[in-house]
């Protein structure tokens, strides 16, 4: 785990992503979403009781929030500006970092919680459900980058691996789960 200080992405970051059309940005969370919730499977029936709840992921250093709704019959991931993320059961917000940190492993959730760098509202046992899911599906966001490439994924791999660290340092944010890391490094 993590002791050091939460980074807050970049103003250069947040700006490009603030110009970025959200339909662009949406159509890629979504493809990201889909694609790792069809490898990891078990990801939202960890869920039991709870699949039904709608939660907003609000990386409160972006212009935009994550609303998630992972019920079996209609999983459905979407975008949306803060000014327009109501309708929540359960909200878990922090800077980027953090969530992408508790994503990786790299952050302690109760740490963070105690720490008042995350922030939840709502349903809280939704919200243990949801990141207890997250952490037995040992979820890594660079690998499900690659996945979504599909059969290029053989050129951009390398590449991919080597712009890693200078993405991380530019961005501040743990990009790579640490296993995956030295598997790759």
């Amino acid at each position: 785990m993590n002791d050091a200080p939460i980074p807050r992405l970049p103003l250069f970051a947040v700006d490009l992503l603030r110009g970025l059309p959200l339909p662009v940005l949406d159509h890629a969370i979504r493809r990201l979403a889909e694609g790792a919730v069809d490898r990891h499977p078990s990801l939202f029936a960890r869920l039991g009781a709870h699949a039904a709840t709608t939660f907003l992921i609000d990386p409160v250093d972006l212009p935009f929030a994550l609303l998630l709704v992972p019920a079996r019959a209609g999983k459905r991931v979407e975008l949306v500006r803060r000014d327009r993320s109501a309708g929540w059961d359960a909200r878990i917000a922090g800077p980027l970092a953090a969530l992408i940190g508790l994503v990786h492993g790299t952050y302690d959730g109760d740490a963070l919680f105690f720490s008042r760098d995350l922030t939840i509202e709502g349903n809280t046992e939704a919200i243990l459900a949801l990141r207890n899911a997250i952490d037995d599906a040992e979820i890594d966001l660079s690998e499900e980058v690659l996945a979504m490439l599909g059969v290029l994924r053989a050129l951009a791999e390398k590449p991919f691996w080597l712009l890693l660290p200078f993405a991380e340092r530019a961005s501040g944010v743990s990009l790579a789960r640490n296993t995956t890391r030295q598997a790759n490094g």
